[in-house]
């Protein structure tokens, strides 16, 4: 599997701050499970154990390396998963719990905060913006057909 920005990032800096390879591999580990099982109920002991490391030294490290908590880093995942979903015409509901969300209140909050959006009005906004966008790729051949048709005196 090719190493995402973020792994890529941390390759860079992880020299200055981690001089153990083994520790940033590790961190990564648990990264990746994130990324696995984001639809799971994933607890901060299980991430924490898949890197072999106490919740509170992971939960600092993770930070260090990412910028953000493992908690914050599984919304963004479900959210990003949430906002794929969204263009396939499923109910939120479902959308909701597929990602891993127990509540579909915290889902369009949490959506809400992240995307300045509702799961319904990013729905919309994204297919109004594919119709526009798919639209208007043949205008400009239209209005040059339009115009020498014109110009013709047809």
């Amino acid at each position: 599997m090719a190493p995402t920005f973020y792994h890529q990032q941390v390759l860079k800096i992880k020299g200055n701050v981690f001089p153990n390879d083994d520790l940033c591999r590790q961190v990564m580990q648990a990264k990746d499970f994130m990324d696995k099982h984001f639809a799971d109920k994933i607890a901060l002991k299980d991430i924490s154990c898949s890197a072999c490391y106490s919740s509170f030294h992971f939960l600092r490290l993770f930070k260090l390396m990412y910028g953000k908590t493992p908690h914050q880093y599984l919304t963004d995942v479900r959210i990003e998963k949430a906002k794929e979903f969204l263009k396939i015409d499923l109910p939120v509901s479902v959308i909701c719990f597929s990602v891993g969300f127990e509540s579909i209140g915290s889902f369009k909050m949490l959506f809400r905060r992240n995307t300045g959006y509702t799961p319904h009005a990013y729905r919309q906004h994204s297919l109004r913006k594919n119709v526009t966008a798919s639209s208007l790729k043949y205008l400009p051949f239209f209005f040059s057909l339009k115009k020498s048709n014109f110009q013709d005196g047809k």
